[in-house]
């Protein structure tokens, strides 16, 4: 049996070397100026007025793919919400602040404001300027939790009620869908970018879909952050095992 398992593992890792091998060899030339894929790509971008061609190939081009990654984040988030959630046999203390440095307490609630309206921005102009969802909902994520190293985890619970964000995150998963499905709808095909007119180049409003995707995504990056971070950190201050003595109690 052990043969066999090594027999077919090397005849499947032989076949893959085999495939790569082949698409390396047929790789445009290194260091040239025409792409095959490149040109179609910035080709596509310009004709719907998305001046980021990242942005309008993860939310237009290949839009169904973003689908893909925003759903394996969701259920990652979900599945850890599951894993982390409290047991029968622990219960919650109060956390106890504790004594936070001057000089970070006033860096942490000096950037917050900056940090949070960075991520906005960059939500905002993904489809202008590189950044967009993944990587603005990031930034607006890690804004809060400023809070918990400049002040305490009491702080930060008054600023993330997890109700709120973990039904943000399930609406903004709803939203590419429904996007999706109102292409299919108005006689398109499911995620295409025909539903609203490319506006401007270069403007907030440009890029037809692209910027509703595009801000989908931020609202779900940002939202699946808080509540993963917030059930981590739940576990490490606030969840704790019971003892013998609290039950005997």
């Amino acid at each position: 049996m052990n043969r066999l398992r090594l027999f077919l593992l090397a005849v499947g890792g032989a076949g893959l070397a085999a495939l790569l091998v082949a698409a390396c060899l047929d790789l445009p030339d290194f260091g040239g100026r025409w792409h095959p894929y490149g040109e179609r790509a910035v080709h596509a971008s310009l004709a719907r007025h998305t001046a980021n061609t990242i942005a309008s190939v993860n939310f237009d081009q290949r839009a169904y793919d973003t689908l893909g990654e925003m759903s394996i984040l969701f259920a990652a988030v979900l599945g850890c919400v599951v894993l982390l959630r409290q047991a029968r046999d622990e219960h919650r203390a109060q956390p106890e602040p504790a004594e936070v440095a001057r000089p970070v307490r006033r860096y942490a609630l000096l950037v917050l404001p900056v940090t949070l309206v960075t991520g906005l921005y960059v939500i905002a102009h993904g489809q202008l300027s590189p950044g967009g969802g993944f990587q603005g909902g990031v930034v607006a994520a890690t804004a809060l939790h400023l809070l918990y190293l400049g002040a305490d985890y009491r702080a930060l619970e008054r600023v993330r009620p997890l109700g709120l964000y973990e039904t943000t995150d399930s609406l903004a998963v709803c939203a590419y869908l429904v996007l999706g499905i109102a292409g299919v709808l108005a006689g398109t095909a499911f995620l295409a970018n025909t539903l609203l007119p490319y506006g401007t180049f270069d403007t907030l409003s440009s890029g037809g879909t692209v910027p509703l995707l595009n801000a989908a995504v931020g609202m779900e990056v940002a939202s699946a952050a808080v509540v993963l971070l917030a059930h981590f950190l739940d576990q490490a201050v606030e969840i704790e095992e019971r003892t013998e003595e609290a039950h005997g109690s």
